[in-house]
């Protein structure tokens, strides 16, 4: 690729980028994407299981983390979940919604892929893919960046590169060190959407209770999500902790109620008089699966043949409390490696929120999961890239 001009050059082929692309190239611009990866779109193919939850149309501002929760207002609001809909439905592609809000392929991930590429053909952009980019330098006409395939310039630059999550994707840091290079700071960064892992003891207390899942109600400080809740071989998964964990810092403790909605001390009395011989062990494992409600009792050194009837207030209220606020510090997480996302990134205030242009930078712009803005479990983040690659793409 000798060195060739282009309006907007977009480095990351993944959701934002293409999204960015499209737009871009539709009003006219000449487009190029670049991306290091040999696939477009990697993380859109094994979201959702392979069937992309490709947004959620209660998506709100609420729905995201940042420092500067405003940021996504605009975008989100330009760009809304009923207007990506309409796309997937003017394609014909086949959906459905899992929980109330939630939208994905009916067939595969690919779909989605596929009309995106589909639609970059067809407005005239070009896709590089297996491009390496070694450098990004100002000029004053514009940007030349530098690639394993020669040299390009350009009017418009757009970075869409991602965070740091799934590095096994090819995941790097490429985004804040061009956002460093042009003077942004970088919010403090974590692993999102991501597993709690134990060790030690802890990890010792749940050997055995892998696969066991519930419905349960998590939280860290002010926070809480109540949805399913699993026991791992390394520590606690499923959608509740998942979402917590993209609020949790380490150190910070996190508690977990496995009866939500039930007072399980008041459920233990009432066990207690209406059936007095039942044992204890046969008693609690009503509410919580065997394994779960036989652990606990054995966590408390309490004999499951016991029956109801001996049971005192002090037992019942230790019960209770192990299962409607149980409390621990997770050792840690599984970092980058299964993490869904990346929690921080570039700072939004060197950011315009309408068009995701640097404020530090002319001609320079940050979309998708490298900034600030990182969506709930649930199809809010595709939305952020969605949102995100359109409100850039109108003005690059």
């Amino acid at each position: 690729m000798a060195e060739v001009r282009f309006d907007v050059v977009i480095l990351g082929a993944g959701a934002a980028g293409l999204m960015c692309a499209v737009e871009a190239t539709r009003r006219g611009r000449r487009v190029i994407v670049l991306d290091h990866a040999r696939k477009p779109a990697e993380k859109i193919r094994i979201s959702g299981g392979g069937k992309c939850n490709f947004t959620h149309l209660q998506a709100t501002p609420k729905n995201f983390l940042s420092q500067n929760p405003h940021f996504c207002i605009s975008a989100l609001k330009r760009f809304t979940p009923w207007d990506f809909l309409d796309r997937v439905i003017a394609r014909g592609i086949p959906y459905f919604e899992k929980t109330e809000g939630q939208l994905f392929c009916e067939t595969s991930a690919g779909d989605i892929i596929d009309m995106l590429i589909d639609d970059l053909t067809q407005a005239g952009a070009d896709l590089h893919l297996g491009v390496d980019i070694t450098g990004v330098s100002r000029r004053d006409d514009g940007f030349e960046i530098a690639t394993s395939q020669g040299q390009l310039r350009c009017s418009k630059l757009v970075v869409a590169t991602g965070g740091l999550s799934i590095p096994k994707m090819g995941a790097t840091g490429l985004a804040y060190d061009i956002a460093r290079q042009f003077g942004h700071d970088i919010t403090d960064t974590r692993a999102g959407l991501v597993p709690f892992t134990f060790g030690g003891d802890r990890l010792a207390a749940i050997d055995g209770l892998s696969g066991v899942s519930l419905t349960a109600r998590v939280s860290c400080g002010k926070t809480r999500f109540t949805d399913g809740f699993l026991f791992t071989h390394r520590g606690l998964s499923g959608p509740a902790v998942l979402q917590i964990s993209s609020y949790w810092k380490p150190g910070q403790s996190v508690e977990v109620d496995l009866l939500p909605g039930t007072d399980t001390f008041e459920a233990l009395q009432t066990h207690r008089k209406d059936r007095p011989k039942q044992t204890l062990g046969n008693a609690f494992a009503e509410f919580l699966p065997r394994r779960l409600s036989d652990r606990i009792l054995d966590w408390h050194a309490l004999s499951p043949e016991a029956r109801m009837a001996d049971l005192g207030k002090t037992v019942m209220q230790t019960l209770s409390d192990a299962v409607n606020r149980w409390s621990f510090i997770p050792d840690g997480t599984e970092g980058y490696r299964t993490a869904e996302v990346t929690v921080g990134g570039i700072d939004t205030r060197g950011l315009s929120s309408q068009t995701m242009e640097s404020q530090l930078q002319p001609g320079l712009y940050f979309i998708g999961e490298c900034v600030d803005v990182t969506g709930w479990l649930g199809g809010y983040n595709f939305q952020w890239a969605w949102s995100s690659g359109w409100a850039a793409g109108q003005a690059v």
